[in-house]
């Protein structure tokens, strides 16, 4: 598999205009990167454009904080679903960690689970905010409430992505379950570190750079 197909194309930022979503999905096209990773305003733009090429949407719900309530978190997924939304990067409410109330923070992920009808899901699990303890729990508790990735990072706390956070996530989820990368992958040798580590995607608004990178060295993966 080329890299191009493990990369979500990223931005979140929260004034990105229609000229650079446009210019993202462009990109996301020309590359035939795996999704664009966007904020849940632009989907249904974003969809539109890229209909009928190889490229999904992904969107993310209760970002960046995850102090949402269950209910914003599932209202906000199933009206991305309604406008097309493939995939849903949903992060973890933190406090209910710290707070130890792990049902909770299960049937939090759950609902949204639910309301993703069978897309895939991702749980952002912020691991700069957590220590390795709360970081193992987490990664249960999304295997437990049936989402199919567990991600490292929003790209808005203290920091992003590093390598011991993807080793540990992938040691403890199921077979079926996949690692996201995201936050602070800006070059190709940094890309394949993460994906030596386990990462089976990355996001990241650095693809062509990482493309670019890839191609001159002929690699595959």
């Amino acid at each position: 598999m080329k890299i191009n197909r493990l990369i979500d194309h990223t931005l979140l930022k929260p004034e990105a205009s229609r000229e650079q979503i446009l210019k993202l999905c462009e990109e996301a096209r020309n590359h035939h990167f795996f999704s664009v990773c966007i904020n849940p305003f632009n989907v249904q733009y974003a969809v539109s454009y890229l209909q009928g090429c190889d490229v999904r949407v992904c969107t993310v719900i209760g970002f960046p904080l995850g102090a949402n309530t269950t209910e914003a978190k599932v209202f906000e997924t199933k009206q991305a679903i309604k406008e097309g939304a493939h995939e849903i990067d949903m992060v973890i409410n933190i406090g209910a960690i710290k707070n130890k109330d792990w049902d909770y923070v299960k049937q939090d992920i759950k609902a949204v689970v639910n309301a993703a009808e069978s897309r895939i899901v991702k749980v952002i699990l912020e691991t700069c905010l957590l220590n390795d303890v709360e970081k193992i729990k987490a990664c249960e508790m999304a295997a437990q409430a049936g989402a199919r990735f567990v991600k490292t990072s929003t790209g808005f706390s203290t920091s992003g992505a590093i390598l011991e956070d993807v080793q540990l996530m992938k040691r403890n989820i199921l077979p079926t379950m996949e690692v996201k990368a995201s936050g602070g992958i800006k070059d190709l040798a940094s890309a394949k570190a993460f994906i030596a580590a386990g990462a089976t995607r990355l996001g990241t608004s650095s693809g062509i750079a990482i493309v670019n990178g890839f191609e001159a060295e002929k690699g595959s993966y």
